[in-house]
């Protein structure tokens, strides 16, 4: 008999005796539910760190109206979300994926900062651009809309059809007397 087919039966009965394989059977059941757990933490953080910068890009770009620099130099909304892009550097597909909301209000109890999404959990756009004259109440929103993995393990924290939260960063302020 050659010696790789004498050797491949010794693993076999070692194999068969050896009742240490206790570990692997528990691991086996354990693995799914701690690998699904920590795919979940790293998603959600992940998440909360787009989010947060979500909102630096919010309010760096909320400060152009604040200080009347986007009013002064007459930006269109296609041109304030370009200065919104600009201060984007990773995570998102900003031209594509970031909508922009700047409303106006003649008082801050006037202000409507509902989530925009309908019944059937749809993001509907609102897509306004006015950022208002000195002394005006400005209320700046970006939203994003993060596609979720994990639920697919029973971990669900979207908020939107299709796996997705909708992601929101608000700037409400006065416009200076510029």
């Amino acid at each position: 008999m050659p010696s790789h087919v004498r050797t491949f039966r010794h693993l076999l009965r070692r194999f068969r005796r050896n009742r240490s394989g206790s570990a692997v059977v528990e691991f086996a059941l354990v693995a799914p539910m701690f690998f699904g757990l920590l795919f979940a933490i790293i998603e959600t953080a992940l998440m909360f760190f787009a989010s947060q910068v979500l909102e630096t890009v919010t309010q760096d770009s909320a400060r152009l109206i604040f200080t009347g620099q986007a009013q002064n130099q007459k930006l269109t909304a296609a041109q304030f979300k370009s200065a919104v892009c600009s201060k984007i550097v990773v995570l998102f597909d900003c031209q594509g994926g970031i909508s922009v909301d700047v409303q106006s209000y003649p008082q801050f109890s006037n202000i409507n900062v509902a989530p925009p999404i309908d019944a059937n959990k749809n993001f509907t756009n609102p897509n306004n651009y006015n950022p208002g004259n000195a002394g005006d109440i400005v209320v700046v929103r970006l939203f994003y809309q993060w596609p979720i993995l994990v639920t697919k393990f029973g971990y669900d924290i979207t908020n939107l059809a299709g796996s997705k939260r909708l992601l929101t960063a608000t700037a409400a302020f006065q416009n200076e007397p510029y």
